[in-house]
């Protein structure tokens, strides 16, 4: 555990933290400053930073995790007409807090959330370059 992060206090006991599930390898929190109602997060209990600090048993199960906490939301009470799953890695992804957590919140129709991009369609060319270079990258994994 990380002494400056904030997550790793709550998972010290250190940290208030409202908890709506938890097992041996996560610990799920209601999120402090939430998009809308119900903002979860799911964290680690083991400190990483981000995706290549994370062991992908781990990651796995976060993701498996997450899955199960917006099914639980949809069946909540709370209002929910959809599910958005988010992982902020690194600072130019917005990330805030830096150790791994995955966000789960529900979404209605007028809710405040928005992902603004371009949009535009990607020519083939381009689109095959960049499958290349993700190939690439797949091998240099291995």
């Amino acid at each position: 555990m990380s002494p400056n992060c904030v997550f790793c206090a709550i998972l010290r006991g250190e940290a208030d933290a409202s908890i709506p599930y938890e097992d041996e390898h996560v610990i799920v929190l209601m999120d402090i400053a939430p998009v809308t109602p119900g903002h979860l997060l799911v964290i680690p209990r083991i400190h990483a930073v981000g995706l290549e600090d994370l062991d992908e048993a781990t990651s796995t199960h976060v993701w498996k995790t997450g899955h199960r906490m917006g099914r639980a939301l949809r069946r909540s009470g709370l209002r929910c007409d959809g599910i958005t799953i988010l992982l902020a890695d690194g600072e130019a992804a917005f990330q805030e807090v830096f150790h791994f957590h995955l966000h789960v919140f529900p979404r209605f129709k007028g809710d405040p959330f928005r992902i603004e991009a371009d949009w535009a369609t990607r020519d083939r060319t381009l689109l095959d370059e960049e499958a290349e270079a993700v190939r690439a990258g797949l091998t240099a994994l291995s």
